[in-house]
């Protein structure tokens, strides 16, 4: 059988030869016209670009990403570090305070040509505008009921624990009220945790006015010191056997209305067991108002507090006449719980750090030696998060032109190793008091062992000062800085240091004198500037805490309130009575 010959439209003699049975192999492609080997030779070439670009920006992000992982390793530095036999050196984790005051002691002593006029030393003032009308507050009137019948309609009792330190629970009391007024329920005066931390068993009366505290609410919230017997009798007079809720931290009030009210209305009692942070900062303004009345008009510290407190105030200010009765007051954070708690290291070597291991153990169980928990002192120092120690304060306070003539009342519990640390700040201002030194031994007696006791005492001392300076977060400082706010009509005399900032210039071996108080001096002015910052609040988007920025809001308290007068307000407060200048002051205020 011949083959077949096929015969190429080229007229190529290419041949294939198939078989009778018509399996044949395949024939090649033909040869391309001129215009596709174009077209091929152009693809080829951009192809050939496309992945030059592709190679070119893959080189890039591979030199990149090595220089980000880097960046990461630097700010980071944590377990990769460890892992290797060493931490990587970051700038400012080194403590060498003492050094640095050493090296300057001489120009810081003979330094007093920049002295601070404290009466001239806030320049920036406004007033923020208050919100008009002034919102109902009364609960009667939000739920449509006459103030007769309101105390008929109560949807039940509201028991709360409050926990942690002085102003932790103060936080917890006002916003009780608040969540009282929300529900439309009776509060019972409020109990306290006892905490392991600060061991004080002091009970709702023994820190505030009890009778004060029901009276300014009235027509507000309904307050009662006990639940009544005919609703104990159904729990056998048992607290724990009434309904315990645990609240989501920062709740809501759709939270509050959906979760919490239809329990309280099917018991008539419920319990709320932590009680701290446990309702929104945005809630409807009748709302906020009541943290308002209950922070700075129903909370007024009890007698004992007040009248020893009154007298710790008037000896300051008769201490400092030189300066027109004005002092400093200093919220110093450095006691040993609180050292050990930041996990910073100071220049104890090995012994500190052992003695700060035993504490932290002691106090706070296995808290601090779990697996996933990596201690860095160092970061811990450049982050910020370090207490100030009293020497840096007094560099720090002297570089702004603070001079050694300053009046200064120290706040703070038991400093660590107080012969060592305070020696430099009492060197730096000699007219330096505390509580313990103002008060005889007799009258401090009834307050020792009673932690919130004694802080009550520096926050009224504080709170009536010409400037207040905080070192250290936490609820004291926030909570004193608002009342301040709000006696001084929004501009809040505080000086809040910039600590990141601090531990540079305290690690420079080589920083000049002038070029510290030059820092200072801007840090002072960046501090008086953020201290007239009022939040600006629209309807109910209130993100920051209404007891660190009362203003506008809690304003209206003196328009709603026939008792606030401008020659009474301090006491009405829960203040001191006004018989010094500082708190006269504020009265006019």
């Amino acid at each position: 059988m011949k083959s077949k010959i096929h015969h190429q439209p080229n007229g190529g003699n290419n041949v294939v030869s198939s078989n009778d049975n018509g399996c044949r192999s395949e024939s090649p492609s033909p040869p391309l016209s001129p215009n596709r080997r174009v077209l091929r030779r152009q693809r080829r070439q951009t192809l050939f670009r496309a992945s030059s670009f592709s190679l070119r920006r893959n080189l890039r992000y591979l030199l990149v990403l090595p220089m980000i992982y880097a960046s990461g390793l630097l700010m980071c530095v944590g377990p990769f570090s460890g892992l290797v036999g060493g931490w990587v050196y970051v700038p400012g984790s080194v403590y060498r305070s003492p050094e640095i005051y050493k090296k300057l002691q001489v120009d810081i002593f003979s330094d007093n040509s920049t002295t601070v006029e404290l009466s001239s030393l806030w320049k920036y003032k406004r007033r923020p505008k208050m919100p008009k009308p002034c919102p109902n507050s009364t609960v009667s009137s939000h739920f449509g009921l006459n103030r007769e019948s309101s105390a008929l309609t109560h949807s039940g009792y509201l028991i709360v624990e409050a926990n942690g330190g002085l102003n932790q629970q103060r936080s917890a009391i006002c916003n009780a009220v608040a969540v009282a007024g929300l529900l439309n329920a009776v509060l019972v005066i409020p109990q306290f945790e006892f905490h392991a931390i600060w061991k004080d068993s002091s009970t709702f009366s023994d820190i505030y006015d009890e009778d004060h505290f029901i009276s300014s609410l009235e027509g507000y919230v309904k307050i009662v010191r006990d639940v009544p017997d005919e609703i104990m009798t159904r729990f056998n007079y048992n607290l724990t056997s009434i309904p315990t809720i645990r609240v989501q931290a920062w709740a809501t009030v759709n939270y509050y209305n959906g979760e919490v009210y239809p329990v309280l209305k099917e018991h008539g009692v419920i319990r709320i067991s932590p009680f701290a942070n446990r309702l929104a900062m945005s809630v409807p303004p009748y709302i906020q108002l009541l943290r308002c009345i209950a922070n700075y008009k129903a909370l007024k510290f009890s007698l004992p507090i007040s009248t020893l407190a009154e007298k710790l105030v008037d000896r300051m200010v008769e201490k400092s006449s030189e300066t027109g009765g004005k002092y400093v007051s200093v919220h110093l954070r450095f006691e040993e719980d609180m050292v050990a708690f930041s996990c910073c290291l100071y220049e104890g070597g090995k012994a500190e750090k052992s003695e700060m291991d035993v504490i932290r153990q002691k106090i706070w169980k296995g808290k601090f030696k779990r697996r996933d928990r990596v201690i860095r002192p160092d970061l811990n120092r450049v982050n910020g998060k370090c207490p100030l120690t009293p020497l840096e304060v007094g560099m720090m306070l002297r570089g702004m032109g603070f001079d050694n003539n300053t009046w200064i009342y120290l706040a703070s519990g038991r400093i660590y190793q107080p012969e060592k640390h305070l020696a430099p700040l009492r060197e730096m201002f000699p007219r330096l008091y505390t509580k313990e030194s103002l008060a005889t031994p007799e009258e401090l007696a009834p307050f020792e062992g009673y932690s919130s006791r004694m802080a009550a005492l520096d926050y009224m001392v504080s709170l009536l000062s010409e400037v207040f300076v905080t070192t250290q977060g936490g609820n004291f400082p926030h909570f004193l800085m608002g009342h301040r706010r709000f006696l001084f009509g929004g501009h809040a005399k505080t000086v809040i240091p910039d600590k990141p900032k601090l531990v540079l210039l305290f690690q420079d071996m080589d920083v000049r004198w002038e070029v510290f108080k030059k820092e200072m001096k801007l840090m002072l002015g960046e501090s008086d500037r953020k201290g007239v910052m009022v939040p600006r609040v629209r309807k109910i988007n209130r993100k920051t805490s209404i007891y660190t920025y009362p203003l506008p809001e809690c304003e209206c308290i003196f328009h709603l309130s026939s008792n606030f007068s401008t020659t009474g307000n301090i006491q009405n407060l829960g203040a001191l009575h006004p018989t010094s200048n500082i708190m006269n002051s504020a009265r006019l205020l």
